[in-house]
């Protein structure tokens, strides 16, 4: 049998610029860290300073009773179902009607709703279309008038319902 030599030290010169240039890759990475860290600190000092200022500006005068009612009333208006109302307008539409305004009154739960039309018989059949929707209550033609200066005769009319939350 033969004898082997098995050196596992391992005292070759072909690997000693291995460790060197590990260590400077090491101290690249961890000095772009470290700067990292320090430009995210400033920019987290600089944002808390911003909501800081942001707390300290705010308005510290009292709320009048006044524009308590007016938030209270824009909420109430918010809080309606809108999504019915639409809805039963876009069952009802015509071609030969033209919507002008819609004014809802939260406190009555009713609606007033304007618009013109080409003749009386439209502006009825809208009028009987809107009795038949699911989202309108009591739908009754409050006003019409004849245009007197228009040469098709169109109509101006306005419709009153109740606004149902059901």
């Amino acid at each position: 049998m033969q004898r082997l030599d098995l050196d596992f030290a391992g005292h070759g010169r072909a690997h000693r610029w291995a460790g060197p240039l590990l260590l400077a890759i090491a101290l690249g990475v961890s000095g772009d860290m470290a700067w990292r860290y320090v430009q995210l600190e400033r920019s987290v000092k600089s944002a808390e300073a911003q909501v800081a200022r942001a707390r300290s500006h705010r308005a510290s005068t009292p709320v009048s009773n006044e524009e308590m009612v007016q938030a209270r009333e824009t909420v109430d208006r918010l809080g309606l179902p809108w999504a019915k109302l639409f809805s039963a307008l876009e069952a009802a539409a015509s071609d030969q009607v033209a919507l002008l305004a819609i004014e809802p009154d939260a406190k009555s739960g009713k609606v007033l709703i304007s618009g013109d039309s080409k003749d009386y018989l439209a502006a009825l059949s809208y009028v009987l279309s809107l009795s038949r929707t699911s989202g309108l209550a009591d739908v009754q033609l409050v006003r019409h008038e004849v245009k007197k200066n228009d040469p098709q005769h169109a109509v101006s009319f306005q419709v009153s319902a109740a606004w149902s939350s059901r």
